[in-house]
C-alpha cells in the first residue's frame, strides 16, 4: 500500500477515524510520493440538503481533530482552518483523556519524573520518603476553560492501587485522565508555594469520594470501565463463554479470569495490557498474554485475605488563580 499514493472513499463513514486510518494505510513507512490525495465521493445536491452529511461530517471532523490529531484536508476550503497536529504531541485540551490514556505507560513516565527530578536534586531520595501522608501543597496556576483552578489528589485505594483525580474549585472532577493530571502537577523546582484554597480540604474529600465511587460502584469490583482490569476482564469472559467445551478450553484461564475478578492487577501487568489491548490484540492472543502472566505470578497482587483497608490520601495539590480572591494561609 505504500506504494499507492491515492485514496478513494466512496462513503463517508460517521466514525472519522477510518477516513485517518485509510490514508495512515498509504501513508507509511516506504512511501516516497510527497502528497497523500484523498478523493471523497459526496451524495447528489439534493440528497445533500435533505440529510446534510457534508455539514454532519464537517462538524465531526472539528470536534474529532484534537483527539486523533490529523492533518490531512477532506474538504477543498478546508486547507485555511487551524491545524491540530502539533497539539497532539503537546497533549493541548487533554487529547490523551479517557481511552487514550491508555496509549501511556503511566508507571514508566512517573518513574522518569523522579529520575529527572533526583538527578536534578540527589537530596530529593531522602526528603520525600519521610513526607508524612496527607501532606499538601499548592502552587500558582493560569487558569482555563478545560485547565480549572482546584486540587489535585494522589490516593492509594483500599485494593492497593494507585489514583489521581482533579477536582475543581467547585467540586467537579476536570479529567479522569491520569496522564492529563500528572501534567497538571507538573513545575520546577523553584515554583513557589501559595496559600490554598480555602476548601482546599473539602475538595480533597470529594476527590477521595469519586475515586471510591469509581472504584466501587461504576466499575465494580474490577474497576473503571476504560481500565485494564475491567476491559480484559470482560473480553476474557466473553472468549470463555465461545470457547467453553472446545480444544482452546483451559483451566488455567478459568483461573485467570477469576484472580482478575478478585484482586487488583500489578501495574506492570497493568502497562502490558493497555498496550496490547490499544493494538487491537484477538481474544485469543489476549488470553495467551494472560494465561502465562498468571502462570509466571505476574497477573495480580493476591492477597489471603480480603481486608477492609481504607483509602489512604498521600498528597494533594492545590492549583491557585494568584490573581483571584479567596485564598487563605
Amino acid at each position: 500500500l505504500q506504494d499507492c499514493h491515492i485514496v478513494v472513499n466512496y462513503d463517508l463513514p460517521w466514525a472519522i477515524i477510518r477516513l485517518i486510518q485509510r490514508a495512515g494505510r498509504v501513508d507509511r513507512i516506504g512511501q516516497e510520493a510527497d502528497t497523500i490525495l484523498c478523493y471523497s465521493f459526496l451524495p447528489a445536491e439534493g440528497v445533500e440538503k435533505i440529510i446534510k452529511l457534508r455539514s454532519r461530517v464537517r462538524q465531526r471532523l472539528q470536534e474529532n481533530e484534537e483527539v486523533v490529531g490529523a492533518d490531512e484536508f477532506f474538504f477543498e476550503d478546508q486547507k485555511d482552518e487551524k491545524k491540530t497536529l502539533t497539539d497532539l504531541y503537546t497533549e493541548k485540551a487533554d487529547i490523551l483523556d479517557g481511552e487514550a490514556d491508555n496509549e501511556v505507560d503511566l508507571s514508566s513516565y512517573a518513574y522518569q519524573i523522579w529520575k529527572n527530578a533526583v538527578d536534578v536534586n540527589p537530596e530529593l531520595e531522602r526528603i520525600v520518603p519521610e513526607l508524612p501522608p496527607v501532606v499538601y501543597a499548592s502552587r500558582p496556576w493560569t487558569p482555563a476553560p478545560e485547565k480549572p483552578e482546584g486540587v489535585l489528589v494522589y490516593l492509594k485505594t483500599a485494593d492497593g492501587n494507585d489514583a489521581l483525580t482533579w477536582m475543581s474549585k467547585t467540586g467537579e472532577t476536570v479529567t479522569e485522565s491520569q496522564y492529563a493530571i500528572l501534567r497538571a502537577a507538573e513545575c520546577n523546582s523553584d515554583t513557589p508555594s501559595v496559600p490554598r484554597h480555602a476548601n482546599h480540604h473539602h475538595l480533597v474529600q470529594e476527590g477521595v469520594k469519586l475515586i471510591v465511587k469509581e472504584e466501587r460502584v461504576i466499575g465494580g469490583q474490577l474497576g473503571r470501565p476504560s481500565g485494564a482490569r475491567f476491559r480484559t476482564y470482560e473480553r476474557l469472559k466473553s472468549h470463555a463463554e465461545v470457547i467453553k467445551g472446545t480444544l482452546f478450553d483451559s483451566q488455567v484461564l478459568h483461573k485467570a479470569i477469576e484472580q482478575i475478578y478478585r484482586f487488583p492487577l500489578r501495574q506492570t501487568a497493568v502497562d502490558t495490557l493497555n498496550r496490547q489491548l490499544r493494538s487491537s490484540v484477538t481474544n485469543q492472543a489476549l488470553a495467551d498474554l494472560v494465561m502465562a502472566l498468571y502462570e509466571q505470578d505476574r497477573l495480580c497482587i493476591v492477597h489471603e485475605e480480603k481486608d477492609s483497608r481504607e483509602p489512604q490520601i498521600i498528597c494533594s495539590m492545590g492549583l491557585v488563580d494568584t490573581k483571584a480572591k479567596g485564598t487563605i494561609p
